[in-house]
């Protein structure tokens, strides 16, 4: 049987054993509602709340932890939330041009309910300007969301500096979406200044389904979904339990070997730099100060969902863009943000690593590469003639 060699974490990561051995556990023996008053009941509110405190101190946070299904709801939430409660203050909000769909098409949507969006643009390593975002900030900013890291190509958002600039220039909330930074980046909320933070355990080796925002402020949120009054009336339905409990689970080991695994894909990342350095057939698009577990790469003379269907037959699974857009046939509008041809834009993939993938496992992808890639262009080239 063909050895699978994963290289898609940040589309999904392999859930931990512990995390799925505590999953099980609550899920088998604590199952009561945690709304419900009898005995059951309370042990199961009491889990949660256990778990809320955990992953709190896990981001050397004082602030608040609400659960929610992952990072799109997290996105959602803390976007339209903040936006609607903060209206008779202004009408302006800011975010980037390379953020994640469930931010951008979240201020595409405020837009139609006339909010003011400003899109601050990145330079050609995928990084915004702190004095573009200093001077798009005005009196009536409410709101300024930016991601930490892109989940296509891993630039690395200054949010430390931006954070300063914005309490330091504004009433605005500060919003960070770190699904892919956490686990990956030390990340400390309360210090660099941000009022709402969101997670989603699936991309740190939890479990799909669960997901956090983080605040750090004493403003409202509206709530976006009705029907009761979990999570501090913030978010009705009825609280996931052993979802919770697992993501504080996965939230603890992966803030315990953040140092351990960071250098490791550090490693594993340089060592696929170096090789696609090499190749004549391929351009790296990342820039060297990135996340260290993303690497967005592009054969132009080639589409990027053939490279992925070729090296898919040989066990190794990679993505072209997203995972949540990456079925859409529309040009991915973060390499269109870096100013790339069409060409590089379609023949781009991503290889996104985790402390799972041996140093081992990239030298097998290299030959695999050199296996399939090259014949395969020789192929579109005899086409071509």
């Amino acid at each position: 049987m063909r050895q699978m060699l994963y290289l898609d974490n940040s589309a999904t990561t392999k859930p931990d054993p512990a995390v799925l051995e505590s999953y099980i556990k609550v899920t088998e023996q604590y199952y009561g509602n945690p709304s419900s008053l009898h005995g059951m009941g309370e042990t199961a509110a009491q889990l949660v709340e256990m778990a809320r405190k955990s992953a709190a101190s896990y981001l050397n946070g004082s602030g608040k932890v609400i659960f929610t299904s992952g990072g799109t709801e997290s996105n959602n939430l803390a976007i339209k939330g903040f936006a609607q409660s903060l209206r008779s203050r202004g009408n302006h909000l800011i975010t980037t041009n390379i953020e994640h769909p469930s931010v951008l098409e979240v201020f595409r949507h405020l837009e139609k309910e006339g909010f003011a969006v400003t899109y601050l643009p990145v330079d050609e390593k995928g990084v915004i300007s702190i004095d573009q975002l200093r001077s798009a900030l005005k009196k009536e900013t409410i709101l300024v969301s930016i991601m930490h890291v892109n989940n296509e190509i891993g630039s690395v958002q200054p949010i430390g500096e931006a954070g300063s600039v914005i309490k330091n220039q504004s009433r605005a909330i500060f919003h960070v979406d770190a699904v892919q930074s956490f686990g990956k980046l030390p990340i400390d909320p309360d210090k660099a200044g941000i009022d709402a933070l969101t997670l989603s355990a699936h991309k740190f080796h939890g479990l799909k389904g669960t997901g956090l925002i983080y605040l750090n402020t004493d403003q409202q949120l509206v709530s976006q979904m009705l029907g009761g009054s979990q999570e501090f009336g913030l978010r009705s339905g009825t609280v996931h339990t052993a979802g919770t409990v697992a993501m504080a689970k996965a939230m603890r080991l992966a803030t315990e070997q953040l140092e351990k695994h960071r250098k490791h894909l550090i490693e594993g990342r340089d060592l696929l730099r170096a090789f696609f350095e090499t190749r004549e057939e391929a351009e790296v698009l990342s820039a060297e100060d990135q996340a260290p577990h993303i690497l967005a790469v592009s054969v132009p003379l080639l589409k990027g969902e053939v490279v992925v269907h070729a090296l898919e037959k040989k066990g190794v699974y990679l993505s072209t863009s997203s995972a949540c857009s990456s079925r859409m046939t529309k040009q991915s509008h973060v390499l269109k943000a870096l100013g790339l041809s069409d060409d590089v834009i379609k023949g781009a993939f991503r290889i996104s690593l985790s402390h799972d993938v041996s140093l081992n496992d990239l030298e097998k992808f290299k030959k695999i590469w050199e296996e399939v890639i090259p014949p395969l262009l020789e192929g579109v080239k005899r086409n071509e003639r």
